[in-house]
C-alpha cells in the first residue's frame, strides 16, 4: 500500500507542478500581448511615398 501511496503523492505533485507552470506561462503569453499591442499603437505606420525631394537627386563630385 505504500508503494500506492506514494505514486499518488508524486502524481499529485507533478499535476500541481504542470498547473503552475500552465499559470505562469498564460500570465506571460498575456504580458507578451499587451506589449505588443502597446508597441503597435504608439508607433505610426511609415509611409513608403517619398515626401517633398529628399533623396531625389543625388550629388556626385567626380
Amino acid at each position: 500500500m505504500s508503494a500506492i501511496s506514494g505514486a499518488s503523492s508524486s502524481y499529485g505533485t507533478e499535476v500541481l507542478s504542470a498547473r503552475l507552470a500552465q499559470s505562469a506561462q498564460k500570465q506571460e503569453g498575456q504580458a507578451a500581448l499587451k506589449l505588443l499591442e502597446s508597441a503597435g499603437a504608439t508607433a505610426p505606420a511609415k509611409s513608403t511615398v517619398p515626401q517633398g525631394n529628399l533623396g531625389n537627386s543625388i550629388n556626385v563630385h567626380v
